[in-house]
């Protein structure tokens, strides 16, 4: 994928093990100031579960972006700053962390690593899930995402935390089947 500016070097790739310290400041930085940074030990363990789901973007040599996805069961969630994450065997995958750097954002690289978690996600998983925060969900919910406001969540995510799925688009699961498959409440 090129774009977000003339002459750039940039793509959408796995996740590296050098990346992490830069996955790390763009995470300090985009959640500065609240309850929902992790840090680099946390990250990186959910990068362990699923080193295939986990992207990273890519501008010139530098990381300016990062996508961290693990399969999850249904209706739950990461602890957040947990480290040594468990791999599930789950058809669920949780989108558990996107950030574009400030300076790259309205250039289309959030769709980009979104479209490249959907890439991933298709031949194994039915549904992506995800906690939007920080007032995200109607953001999200445009996107096709469904809120599932019975699933509770704990403080940690903020006040304004929201539970949302969708079907993994091309994978047979449509959104009417998500929700008879996948009762809440959840606790």
């Amino acid at each position: 994928m090129s774009g977000g500016g003339a002459g750039l070097d940039a793509r959408i790739r796995p996740v590296r093990e050098g990346d992490w310290p830069g996955v790390a400041a763009l995470e300090a930085a985009a959640y500065a100031g609240s309850s929902l940074t992790e840090g680099r030990a946390a990250l990186e363990s959910k990068g362990r579960a699923s080193p295939d789901t986990c992207f990273v973007l890519d501008i010139d040599g530098h990381v300016a972006g990062y996508l961290l996805s693990l399969p999850y069961p249904m209706f739950r969630y990461p602890a957040l700053a947990r480290s040594d994450e468990p791999a599930h065997d789950s058809r669920n995958l949780h989108l558990h962390d996107i950030v574009v750097a400030q300076q790259q954002r309205g250039r289309g690289w959030g769709g980009g690593l979104l479209a490249r978690l959907t890439a991933a996600a298709r031949p194994r998983f039915e549904h992506i899930s995800l906690v939007a925060v920080d007032g995200m969900a109607s953001f999200w919910a445009a996107h096709g995402y469904r809120t599932h406001p019975r699933v509770r969540l704990p403080e940690s995510y903020g006040d304004n935390a929201v539970y949302m799925s969708i079907a993994v688009p091309g994978s047979g699961t449509s959104p009417s089947k998500e929700v008879a498959r996948f009762p809440c409440p959840v606790s």
